[in-house]
């Protein structure tokens, strides 16, 4: 009954929030402040994150393919299809959850326990949608920037480390980042990064928006989004790779 009760107050909170703005002028300035908050300042981590798992996944890779017939080149492929597959659409969407998610909820339900919410309200201004579409759309807009980020530079760290510890050459590493590729594989990552920027925005802002409390129901709040935000991605990601594939 619980459950229900918070499907039904979320979807009445996404119908008010996707109402038609007031002033697009203001909506459009938000937007791309949203954009460089809760995007542009996540490249620097995204690009971290995936060098490393990159490399990782390199190694991975090649330590379980040492059998002599398997060739080197194949090395590249796991890591290529591993990245634009999995780690740079899903884990990189929790990762994102933790950073981007709380970051929403915490300034949401610090808005609401602070009553600047029912200010807006007084207003006449439609609290939902001013607080939670620019964060929404932004979150939306830039996930695929990231995701193409991510495998771009788990590539890149692939390269590095695999020639750097010996275990594929550099020509045999970016023959088989190039072998066999699939063009699906990206429109299919896409997609789930379009549903995942959405469920990252908008599952924060719902526990953010309904806070009640203080100081200390905000960080509550920002914990229990993060782990349904993350909840909810992996099951949509098993719902996509079944629809979609």
């Amino acid at each position: 009954m619980n459950l229900f009760f918070h499907v039904g107050r979320y979807f009445t909170l996404l119908s008010r929030a996707f109402s038609r703005p007031e002033k697009h002028r203001i909506y459009f300035r938000k937007l791309f402040v949203e954009i460089e908050q809760l995007g542009l300042d996540s490249v620097g981590i995204v690009a971290i994150i995936s060098i490393f798992m990159g490399g990782i996944i390199t190694l991975q890779v090649a330590y379980n393919m040492s059998n002599p017939l398997f060739p080197s080149y194949l090395i590249g492929l796991g890591n290529r299809d591993t990245l634009i597959l999995e780690f740079s659409s899903t884990i990189m969407a929790l990762i994102m959850a933790g950073k981007i998610g709380s970051n929403i909820t915490s300034e949401i339900g610090s808005m609401r326990v602070t009553e600047q919410i029912d200010s807006l309200e007084i207003m006449g201004i439609n609290s939902a949608s001013y607080l939670i579409l620019p964060k929404t759309l932004a979150v939306v807009f830039i996930f695929p920037f990231l995701f193409v980020l991510s495998v771009f530079f788990g590539l890149i760290g692939g390269l590095i480390v695999g020639p750097a510890v010996g275990a594929v050459t550099a020509p045999d590493y970016i023959n088989g980042i190039q072998y066999l590729f699939t063009p699906y594989y990206v429109t299919f990552s896409m997609i789930k990064t379009l549903f995942f920027g959405f469920l990252v925005a908008s599952v924060p802002a719902y526990f953010g928006y309904f806070v009640d409390g203080g100081a200390f129901e905000v960080g509550a709040a920002s914990t229990r989004a993060v782990v349904n935000t993350n909840i909810l991605i992996l099951v949509f990601d098993l719902i996509l790779t079944q629809l979609l594939f």
